[in-house]
């Protein structure tokens, strides 16, 4: 990724860190959920054929770790193999992961190792259709 890409990256995701929910650091697991809206054929508001991705990252369950899974009951909902690019704002570590393909049954899901701090994630699907990527911010304890 170029410097110009990152730091694009990093202005997009900080004006929206005063927008997007944060969670706070508890002794149990704590989800955050966010969605990822389709746009079939350019149309941002989608259609009743292209329901919006439920997702989900799980924080508070190990120290420095997110789990992005789906935030439906099973773990469901987020689109399968999707892309997430994350920015630890507090230490300014940077990654990018995938998501799970969700075969046999295992619902799709990465475990990010992003360390303690305010971190914002960007979750973008690999289709070739048109959507807005999911974002998200919140603190990992």
């Amino acid at each position: 990724m170029g410097f110009a890409h990152k730091l694009g990256l990093i202005a997009v995701i900080g004006a929206a860190a005063g927008m997007a929910s944060t969670g706070t650091a508890t002794a149990d697991a704590t989800t955050i959920p966010f969605q990822i809206n389709p746009a079939p054929f350019g149309i941002p508001t989608g259609s009743f054929d292209a329901p919006a991705g439920s997702c989900a990252a799980v924080v508070g369950d190990r120290p420095g770790v997110v789990l992005i899974t789906g935030g439906k009951p099973g773990g469901w909902g987020c689109p399968l193999s999707s892309h997430i690019q994350w920015i630890n704002l507090s230490t300014g570590a940077t990654g990018a992961a995938d998501l799970s393909d969700g075969l046999n049954g295992i619902p799709s899901a990465a475990t990010i190792n992003t360390g303690a701090g305010q971190v914002a994630l960007i979750l973008n699907t690999v289709t070739a259709s048109t959507v807005t990527p999911g974002l998200a911010t919140f603190y990992v304890p």
